[in-house]
Formats: structure tokens, C-alpha cells, sequence
């Protein structure tokens, strides 16, 4: 079990894999903030290590160009789970899209499991 997490600032960190938009400096980031067997899995997609999980944050990135993803609240945890709800959208406007996260993390502190659910999806998408 691990312990002594900041989850908030995991968080922050996970969200930001989400929002940088240089290749190389996302794919720095991935590695820094995910175990190398890391899995992403969502209702649209299922990632499984760092090259799936850079691949689905730059196709996240071409799909919503400009917008930001944010925490959407307070981040709760305990032992090696987190859960907290973000928001995507423009900078200082109403999220487009909503989700929720429930993050495993493994003994080294980094996110070895994501099980995301989508709360509010524009249509089409």
C-alpha cells in the first residue's frame, strides 16, 4: 500500500499530460507521471503504456485544439485511490466536456491504472 500521497498534486500533474501540447515534452511527462504498464481506459478508448496512453493525449489534443482540461473540484483519496472530476473547455467559459477519474497509483508514486467516465459529451463526439 502506498502512502503519504498528495493526490491533489498528482492530479495536477495527470492533468497537465492532458493539456501540453509539445510532443516531447508531453511524452517527458507521460513517462515522469505514469508506470511504464500504465492503462488509460475510458468509454472511447483503452491505452496500455506510455506510447498508447502519449498516442490518445495528442489525439485528445487534435480533436479539442485550444481548449484546457481543469480540475473540476477537490481531489479524495486514500491508500492508492483517487478520484476527482475535471472539465475541458476554453479558458474561463463553461466545460464542454465533464468527466470523473478514479486513478491507482503504484508504489512508486506514479499512475499505474485510469478508469475514466464521461459525465457530459457534446453530441457527435
Amino acid at each position: 500500500m502506498t502512502s503519504n500521497i498528495d493526490f491533489t498534486a498528482l492530479a495536477e500533474r495527470y492533468i497537465s499530460t492532458w493539456n501540453e501540447t509539445d510532443p516531447a515534452a508531453r511524452r517527458k511527462l507521460v513517462e515522469a507521471v505514469y508506470t511504464e504498464d500504465a492503462a488509460y481506459v475510458d468509454p472511447l478508448v483503452s491505452a496500455e503504456g506510455h506510447d498508447a496512453i502519449d498516442a490518445t493525449l495528442g489525439a485528445v489534443q487534435g480533436q479539442f485544439a485550444g481548449l484546457v482540461f481543469t480540475l473540476g473540484g477537490p481531489v479524495d483519496g486514500h491508500h492508492d485511490l483517487a478520484r476527482f472530476t475535471w472539465n475541458l473547455g476554453p479558458v474561463g467559459e463553461e466545460a464542454i466536456v465533464v468527466g470523473f477519474d478514479v486513478i491507482h497509483v503504484a508504489e512508486d508514486g506514479r499512475i499505474a491504472r485510469v478508469s475514466g467516465f464521461l459525465d457530459k459529451v457534446p453530441a457527435g463526439l
